[in-house]
């Protein structure tokens, strides 16, 4: 009988997570003062999630949220909605004919989102991912926020990328492969990882004359 995955449940959770890192990496305890009590971070899964995540492929948060607007008032946020509406209705909304052709595809999939809570996190990624719009960051961050994972990593993320450069007084930003070597050490705790670098970016960035 398999054993289901870890999740995180709450804020206690990640700073357990949280002093672990501290202890094991100087640069990410001196980030842990800047960024604060880190929060949990979790956000509603399913088709919505992911149709959502392509919505917001390359484009600004603002176009993004016009798009998903004009959606959600057509009420095609479903499977079969998506799937009824075909290419027409969803052009009327503003998607780009790749875009489209990613939604229905989403839409056809089959895919079981309450199977996924049960899934090993590399056969959740590849499950995921076997669909054409999904990439592995997109997976990956579905697994951390929407399925609560612990130890998954979106080393493809620029905003992370950034923190660690500047958590680790990098001469540049690192590639996803070195990131994701650097974050080799963090597990089982990458989760929380991410959401400190994250978190203390964004604190960093508040912060008048210090450059990031």
């Amino acid at each position: 009988m398999s054993v289901p995955p870890r999740i995180l449940t709450c804020d206690a959770e990640v700073a357990r997570g949280v002093a672990w890192l501290a202890a094991r990496e100087p640069a990410l305890a001196r980030a842990a003062e800047i960024a604060g009590p880190v929060r949990i971070r979790r956000r509603a899964g399913g088709f919505g999630a992911l149709f959502s995540a392509i919505v917001s492929q390359q484009v600004s948060v603002a176009s993004a949220d016009a798009v998903w607007a004009r959606l959600c008032d057509a009420a095609l946020i479903t499977p079969g909605a998506v799937s009824a509406g075909g290419e027409a209705a969803l052009r009327a909304c503003g998607l780009s004919r790749q875009k489209i052709r990613y939604a229905l595809a989403l839409a056809g999939s089959g895919l079981d989102f309450e199977t996924l809570h049960g899934l090993p996190d590399a056969q959740m990624v590849a499950e995921l991912t076997r669909v054409p719009g999904i990439g592995t960051w997109t997976a990956e961050i579905y697994g951390m926020f929407s399925l609560g994972r612990p130890d998954l990593f979106a080393a493809g993320d620029l905003a992370l990328q950034e923190a660690a450069r500047s958590a680790f007084g990098l001469d540049a930003r690192p590639s996803e492969k070195a990131l994701r070597a650097m974050a080799a050490d963090w597990s089982p705790w990458r989760t929380v990882a991410a959401t400190l670098l994250w978190q203390y970016y964004a604190a960093l960035r508040q912060r008048e004359g210090v450059r990031t």
